[in-house]
């Protein structure tokens, strides 16, 4: 059994939580961060992970790194590399005297833009452009940016980050099963075995946080709900469940402290797919991001969020303020004479 004191050590060290649907940019820039100074013996923060690069002299001299593996590639395996795009432009960038912000580093970030587009062709969906890295416009879009430039090297057998360690190592499982007739969608979402077979894919294993597996971490994070009847999450196999009543497989993954979940191309944190997919926490969520409305008046629609209230009919006479309460005064200039009272309701007949 393991040492008390060492399980509430690591249950004081609990999982970033992840409220925004911007938060899990964390993760990535962490990943993105290790795996930049692994290759270049760098010092890259997530605090300073733009700073450090908006001058851009390490993404070109990245770019001109995956040029020379790609040739390498190339080289060695032409018939695999005459069915890819093989990037060969070299980006010119100045290296010395350059100061964020300056013309220089947005020339530098420019033409390592430029060498995504025409180079490696990457959809605009995933591209950033100068000011969102030297002005921090766009972060989200310099992420999945750098993702995708990690991937397209990772196909020439350049060092990857994690994320796409484990993007490779899913596709691998994925192809592994189809070999073995797994994936049939009817046996998929009835059939399937739980205890499925471990394929030799699978020997290099993500390591886990300190004294909890995978599936704790997952139950950990479904605990946070309360509700009777919780969103179904069922464990299919190391790493993959089925998900709500579709019964829908995802791929589950831990980088670091984080719950990841693969997600059509990308990657996202396991509390914020349950935000976005979990009608519990649907409904919770937006309560909590819902701001209350301050009541608001108008003279013709009364109070805000409310119907206003019926308008008398012409025929029907004001009634004056109830016995025993006053009007507020009016104001009158001094020495005017004192106005006759006003009369309301319908006129009379005429003598």
């Amino acid at each position: 059994m393991a040492d008390q004191s060492n399980i509430q050590s690591a249950a004081s060290k609990s999982i970033r939580p992840f409220r925004s649907s911007e938060e899990y940019l964390y993760a990535m820039k962490e990943d993105l961060a290790e795996w930049f100074n692994t290759l270049y013996d760098l010092d890259i923060q997530v605090d300073n992970f733009m700073e450090t690069l908006e001058t851009g002299y390490d993404l070109c001299q990245h770019a001109n790194n995956v040029n020379r593996i790609a040739l390498e590639f190339q080289q060695q395996h032409p018939e695999a590399a005459a069915r890819m795009r093989v990037p060969q432009n070299e980006v010119v960038f100045q290296a010395k005297n350059v100061v964020p912000g300056s013309f220089i580093a947005r020339d530098n970030v420019s033409n390592f833009i430029q060498w995504c587009r025409q180079d490696l062709g990457i959809q605009d969906v995933l591209m950033f452009e100068t000011n969102d890295l030297v002005l921090k416009k766009n972060e989200k879009n310099f992420v999945l940016c750098l993702l995708e430039v990690a991937r397209r090297g990772s196909k020439f057998g350049m060092l990857a980050p994690m994320l796409i360690q484990m993007e490779e190592e899913i596709e691998e499982e994925m192809r592994d099963q189809i070999a073995y007739g797994v994936l049939d969608m009817q046996r998929e979402n009835h059939n399937l075995d739980p205890e499925s077979p471990v394929y030799p894919s699978r020997a290099q294993r993500i390591s886990l946080c300190d004294l909890k597996n995978l599936d704790e971490l997952v139950r950990e994070i479904l605990g946070c709900c309360t509700c009777p009847s919780q969103f179904p999450m069922v464990k299919v196999s190391e790493g993959k469940y089925k998900v709500g009543d579709s019964n829908a497989l995802i791929f589950v993954r831990v980088l670091r402290s984080h719950v990841m979940v693969r997600v059509g191309g990308g990657w996202d944190t396991l509390e914020h797919y349950l935000d976005k997919h979990d009608p519990c926490r649907c409904a919770s969520l937006t309560h909590r991001l819902a701001p209350p409305r301050a009541p608001g008046f108008s003279p013709q629609k009364g109070p805000t969020g409310g119907s206003a209230p019926p308008a008398p009919s012409p025929g029907t006479p004001r009634r004056g303020p109830h016995p025993g309460t006053s009007s507020p005064p009016s104001w009158s200039p001094p020495g005017a004479p004192a106005s006759p009272p006003r009369l309301t309701g319908t006129p009379g007949p005429e003598p």
